[in-house]
């Protein structure tokens, strides 16, 4: 009994200080929408250009996915994340004081590769610690830190606007919020059981596959392959709120009418509770059939911000339910998608599986951003971001579906599991 108490509590100290510094890991990355406005006009960037910055992150974001989620499975997940965070919050102290795109584009790109040591290494610790049984629940908490984390830097922009500060300070200021918890992390987080004195060795951190044996067994899952192309979907109309939606309320003479911008902090206060949300219920409404709760989220998703691409602006009670509503519903979803990783390729393959579906995510996120960007440069309006995304979500549902509707034969475990 004492033996599972102890195991109990070490699990989700595990989950908790690896949620604490995920929780402030996009201090670092979203801060760049909130930035904009004033980049934009001290340095006389168009938004088409800034659409091209974002991809520039997003791409390194892609990359970085596809080569750390396979390192995850090899290397120590622990030291992998406090890099990053420690190289991520050096390339953000140089962002601020650039004065060209090109060096901002730049920095932006590495920024995003630093960033992508974070995700699919805590998803192979976490995994590492926690059963397939509850596994729908934990990645639930691990979601919902990084939607949590979005409204934290939201929060922590809006106030530092609000105090007048220019835009370089949004990218010193927030980020040494993620230096604290990274070092707590550094000094806490154990990888896997064994390194505890446990006598179980279920999840090991180095299965010694080959690197190329990873990709290639994930790769000739055909299942595998189409959920992460509907998390493309996914991730492109989430990008497209997380990094718009502040561009479009600030458009909107924001400091003559303050309740706008706090519109903007329910987008992501909906994606925390949507991630928790879905993650549990992926597990029990659902029964671990999370490609149903993927289709019913992506679907309201689209119907949501075709609403709020009809509800004017000035009506702020409507438009902050619907900005709630929208960001619960499409985030929420993620918390079944990083499930499938192990549930689909086994558990020695979560870190390289969660990466290639986090670095397809990123890439169509990369292909929106810009495409977002000429929309409103040509059209004059940012209400049409709202129209693209629905576009997304429907996308996502309808291959989500596709894949559910394929042979209802359960999965034979890869060999390399």
């Amino acid at each position: 009994m004492n033996n599972n108490n102890s195991s109990s509590r070490l699990k989700w100290r595990m989950l908790l200080v690896t949620m604490l510094c995920y929780l402030f890991f996009y201090t670092g990355r979203h801060n760049f929408g909130w930035a904009v406005k004033g980049m934009a006009a001290s340095l006389n960037i168009p938004y088409s250009t800034i659409g091209w910055i974002s991809f520039c992150m997003l791409i390194g974001y892609a990359i970085g996915q596809f080569v750390n989620g396979n390192l995850a499975d090899k290397l120590s997940p622990k030291l992998m994340i406090a890099a990053g965070a420690y190289l991520s919050i050096l390339t953000n102290i140089a962002i601020s004081f650039s004065n060209t795109a090109t060096m901002i584009m730049v920095l932006w790109g590495l920024n995003g590769f630093f960033q992508s040591m974070a995700w699919a290494p805590g998803a192979k610790l976490i995994n590492n610690w926690w059963d397939e049984h509850e596994r729908g629940k934990a990645f639930g908490f691990y979601t919902m830190a990084a939607g949590l984390s979005s409204a934290v830097t939201y929060l922590i922009s809006i106030v530092l606007l609000q105090q007048g500060i220019e835009w370089r300070m949004l990218f010193r200021l927030p980020v040494l919020l993620l230096l604290v918890t990274a070092t707590i992390l550094l000094i806490v987080a154990k990888d896997k059981p064994e390194e505890n004195g446990s006598a179980e060795n279920q999840y090991s951190t180095d299965n010694g596959s080959d690197w190329l044996d990873r990709y290639k067994e994930a790769f000739r899952n055909k299942k595998f392959l189409l959920t992460s192309l509907s998390f493309g979907f996914e991730s492109m109309a989430r990008y497209g709120l997380i990094f718009w939606v502040p561009v479009h309320f600030l458009g909107k003479n924001w400091k003559d009418n303050p309740g706008n911008i706090w519109v903007t902090f329910l987008l992501p206060v909906g994606m925390a509770i949507g991630a928790i949300c879905f993650g549990v219920l992926s597990d029990t409404l659902f029964k671990g059939n999370r490609l149903k709760a993927i289709v019913v989220g992506m679907s309201v998703s689209a119907v949501l911000s075709l609403l709020i691409f009809i509800v004017p602006t000035q009506q702020i009670a409507l438009s902050s339910v619907l900005m709630l509503l929208t960001g619960f519903f499409v985030y929420g979803p993620q918390a079944c998608y990083w499930p499938l990783s192990p549930d689909m390729l086994g558990n020695k393959l979560t870190g390289t599986g969660v990466g290639i579906m986090n670095m397809c995510g990123y890439l169509f996120a990369a292909i929106g951003e810009p495409f977002l960007g000429y929309v409103i440069d040509i059209t004059g309006d940012s209400n049409n971001i709202f129209i693209v995304t629905a576009i997304a979500c429907v996308l996502s549902a309808t291959i989500a579906l596709f894949v559910s509707r394929m042979g209802k034969k359960t999965l034979v475990k890869p060999a390399l599991d």
